[in-house]
C-alpha cells in the first residue's frame, strides 16, 4: 500500500509536480474534433493535466489551445469572442491569436509595441483522426505526433462516442 505522500507523487499532474512534468512530454488527446468543429465558434473550457485551458477554432479553421485568464486582469475568455482569427477578451478587448500571440490592443494608439510584449500561454495541438492532441511539455524535447495504426483507417472505420 501506498503512502499519501507516495500516492500524490504518484497521481498529481498539476503544473510543477513530478508526474506533471513526465506526463507533459508526451502528446495528450484532450479533445473529440467535432467539439469545436465551426470557424468562430463558441470556444470550450476543458482542464488538461491540473491547467485551466479554453479551446476553440479560429476563422481559418485552426486550433488553439490556450490558457483560460486573460494576462491583463484574469477575466475567463470562456466568455471572450472567437472573431477574425483570435479569442478578444470581453473585459478590454484584448485579442490574442492560436499561438498566444497578442493581435490588438484597442485601449493602445495604433503606433504603440505593447501587444508585441505580451503573450497568452499556448500549446501546440494537431489534428488526426477526429482527435485534437496537444503537447505541453518543453519546446527542446517535443517529439512527433504518434503515428498509431488505428489513426490511418478510412473515416467510414472509424466511431467516436
Amino acid at each position: 500500500m501506498l503512502s499519501p505522500e507516495e500516492n500524490d507523487y504518484l497521481t498529481q499532474t498539476d503544473p510543477g509536480t513530478p508526474m506533471g512534468a513526465f506526463m507533459r512530454r508526451f502528446w495528450t488527446p484532450f479533445m473529440l474534433s467535432r467539439e469545436i468543429s465551426e470557424p468562430d465558434g463558441a470556444p470550450v473550457r476543458i482542464r488538461v493535466l491540473g491547467e485551466s485551458l479554453i479551446a476553440f477554432r479560429d476563422t481559418e479553421g485552426r486550433v488553439g489551445l490556450v490558457d483560460e485568464f486573460c494576462p491583463h486582469r484574469r477575466v475567463s475568455l470562456f466568455f471572450g469572442r472567437n472573431e477574425a482569427c483570435g479569442i478578444r477578451c470581453v473585459y478590454h478587448g484584448w485579442k490574442f491569436d492560436v499561438d498566444g500571440n497578442c493581435q490588438d490592443l484597442p485601449s493602445e494608439p495604433a503606433d504603440s509595441n505593447f501587444k508585441d510584449k505580451i503573450r497568452l500561454k499556448a500549446y501546440p495541438v494537431q489534428e488526426k483522426a477526429g482527435i485534437i492532441w496537444a503537447y505541453m511539455g518543453p519546446k527542446e524535447l517535443k517529439g512527433e505526433l504518434p503515428q498509431l495504426e488505428w489513426m490511418d483507417v478510412p473515416d467510414d472505420y472509424i466511431y467516436q462516442s
